[in-house]
């Protein structure tokens, strides 16, 4: 069967058979926007950060340079806390946006705002209008609208230290908070896909990993926000798609639990081990983000074809690129994915 590559994802996340697993990069905290691609396309961040247009253009040129088989969107993880108010960094072509100053103290003095009225300002707008640019003019590719996640925006938003202890010290006032960031992202979910087109929702959330947290936190605070995302984007009709960052010995049970369709994990993760021990997982990764950036070529070619050969569903980087990674390393990676089904 000959699939196109929209119809190539939609049946691996949701359990049908394939002619091979899709290789994708979701954009977000996994974005391929690295310097190679943007020196020979013309397109560069941080202008393409703010503008539709380009940041389309540059989605658009990601694909066409590295053969990943979607288009991603945006390029960061600050989008969702500077609608919060945190003060944003956008970085240099170099380097990616980072938070400035977090908008409050605690969470106690965080302040609600209409969270409709926020999606339709600012970065978002630009997001959801890219988004929709490449769904008109690419039907038969993905478009995934990246998300950070609950807890990672909490933390951008209110002072992390503090952030992280008034998980236990106020646990009522951080899941009051916690709500309204999810709220926000729900908005901002129904926003990609119901007026941007997108295909799906991806969302990292690497403040929330077990090592920071241990499994009762990430139970309660972590997992209980992530199921009530996924279960929105599930009710609009689109698949969710979940990265979790770090060790998964002390969560991997819960991690499992969460509702997504695919659950992308760092490259320390044995994913045909996951698979085995929960196999209605759908998994996705893991190729290490340090040997992209460092090669040599044949080894990723050769982790590629491990990761194919040993059933994981779909391949992805395990975790953000360095802008630094060279573009013939990605090549190796999504060619090898290519070539073991010719």
């Amino acid at each position: 069967m000959s699939y196109t590559q929209q119809e190539r994802l939609l049946r691996a996340l949701s359990k049908q058979n394939v002619d091979r697993p899709p290789v994708i990069c979701t954009g977000g905290m996994m974005n391929a926007a690295i310097v190679d691609v943007m020196r020979r396309s013309g397109f560069t961040l941080p202008a393409a950060h703010t503008d539709s247009g380009l940041m389309a253009g540059l989605a658009a040129a990601v694909r066409e340079a590295t053969g990943f088989e979607n288009f991603g969107v945006p390029f960061c993880m600050t989008t969702e806390a500077e609608l919060l108010g945190s003060d944003v960094d956008l970085g240099t072509l170099e380097c990616e946006p980072k938070i400035a100053r977090e908008k409050f103290p605690t969470v106690s003095a965080v302040e609600f705002r209409d969270v409709r009225r926020l999606i339709r300002d600012g970065r978002a707008a630009v997001i959801v209008s890219a988004a929709r640019r490449l769904a008109a003019a690419h039907p038969g590719v993905p478009v995934i609208g990246s998300l950070t996640g609950p807890v990672s925006t909490a933390a951008s938003v209110v002072d992390p230290l503090t952030f992280y202890k008034e998980l236990r010290r106020a646990p009522d006032a951080a899941h009051r908070f916690l709500a309204h960031v999810t709220a926000l992202l729900k908005e901002f979910c129904t926003a990609l896909l119901t007026d941007g087109g997108a295909t799906a929702i991806a969302v990292g959330d690497p403040s929330a990993t077990g090592e920071i947290l241990g499994p009762a936190m990430f139970e309660q605070f972590a997992a209980r926000y992530l199921n009530e995302l996924a279960a929105h984007v599930h009710a609009l009709g689109a698949p969710f798609i979940l990265h979790i960052c770090g060790d998964l010995k002390r969560v991997k049970h819960l991690a499992a639990a969460i509702h997504c369709d695919a659950l992308s994990t760092d490259a320390m993760i044995n994913l045909p081990a996951l698979k085995r021990e929960f196999p209605h997982l759908t998994t996705m990764g893991n190729v290490s983000t340090f040997a992209l950036e460092w090669g040599p070529v044949p080894k990723l070619a050769t982790i590629a074809r491990n990761l194919v050969r040993d059933g994981v569903d779909i391949i992805s980087p395990a975790c953000g690129l360095s802008t630094a990674t060279c573009l013939a390393n990605i090549r190796a990676v999504t060619d090898a994915v290519k070539e073991g089904a010719a």
